[in-house]
């Protein structure tokens, strides 16, 4: 397993090495066609280890799965930094003069009631908005006017409340979209399959590959989005987040609608992710899951921060404790 980024001007740990030739990848017209989809309708599992023995390797997954980008800020430095940030719509304070770090190599969890700013700053932070006054620093970057597509390219990868998969595509087609955001072949050398072209296709399906049984459902990789589990779906999402290299992955109430099972199977994939290198943000109302996965904790209420920590020290800070569960009149009397 690798957990320290590699120089791309030196090119890729990987680059060469792929699962199987051009014969064996899994696609439409590859694939024998029970592996495929029933006309859409009936999904038949297939197992990827036995297409490629190389993904009943958990460690072989691990490596092909590990981000390979160069990282300024060392293990334990920010990685992320919320500069006094205020967020105003009109004459609502969003956010108000908030500032934290999310430092490489840490899950960090943001919380706080409904209301209290926590999808703003989480869209604040990934260039859905742009902050009314105060700054969004990244790897060492303001982030400015950066575009989102941009954003994405400089390692920060988001999923969504609602799940958004391309619903009539399969799960290893919406992962290999993710892995576009790291291509380079230009239009023309995609429409003449330029040598660049065929390398980054055939590595965007190892990798998809291999992403799929990283986050447990490699089972899966032909069925249609649609036609997924609700916690399959909320893995593949995670999956095809991933697929783009990113420095900080950023997970929006990733356990919404979930069992105590799911749950905690859930934990198990977060932590999982941040031993393969990865930084971790994650957005979540179950109290539970945030205090037993994250390594520090940041509260907000009303658009301020409230409270920031260790998940001992947050969940007993009376400033916490009376956000989530309300005083007695005769507290503020």
């Amino acid at each position: 397993m690798s957990t320290t980024p590699h120089d791309p001007a030196a090119g890729s740990e990987h680059g060469d090495q792929h699962l199987g030739t051009d014969d064996e990848l899994i696609t439409s017209d590859t694939m024998p066609e029970q592996f495929l989809p029933d006309g859409g309708v009936e999904s038949v599992d297939v197992d990827l280890a036995a297409v490629h023995p190389e993904l009943a390797d958990a460690t072989q997954v691990a490596e092909i799965v590990a981000p390979d980008r160069t990282i300024r800020a060392k293990v334990g430095e920010p990685l992320l930094q919320m500069q006094q940030v205020t967020m105003k719509f009109g004459g609502l304070v969003a956010l108000d003069d908030v500032t934290f770090d999310i430092r490489r190599g840490e899950i960090l969890g943001l919380i706080g009631p409904n209301g209290a700013g926590k999808t703003t700053c989480f869209n604040t932070m990934t260039g859905v908005y742009r902050p009314t006054t105060g700054q969004v620093v990244f790897d060492g970057r303001p982030l400015g006017r950066t575009k989102r597509n941009e954003i994405t390219r400089l390692g920060i990868a988001r999923t969504f409340q609602n799940i958004r998969l391309f619903s009539d595509m399969t799960a290893l087609e919406n992962v290999v979209v993710g892995t576009d955001a790291r291509h380079r072949t230009s239009v023309p050398g995609a429409i003449f399959r330029s040598r660049r072209h065929r390398a980054e296709e055939r590595d965007a399906l190892d990798r998809g590959m291999a992403l799929l049984e990283f986050v447990g459902i490699g089972r899966r990789a032909t069925q249609q989005a649609r036609n997924l589990p609700y916690g399959d779906q909320r893995r593949l999402e995670i999956a095809r987040a991933l697929a783009t290299e990113p420095k900080l992955l950023c997970l929006d109430e990733p356990a919404a609608g979930f069992n105590p099972a799911e749950k905690e199977d859930l934990k198990a994939l977060i932590r999982k992710i941040r031993d393969d290198g990865y930084t971790v943000l994650l957005i979540e109302h179950d109290m539970r899951l945030v205090m037993g996965v994250t390594d520090r904790v940041v509260v907000l209420e009303f658009g301020r921060k409230i409270a920031e920590g260790l998940p001992a020290e947050v969940s007993a800070d009376p400033a916490v404790i009376a956000a989530y569960l309300g005083v007695p009149d005769d507290a503020t009397a």
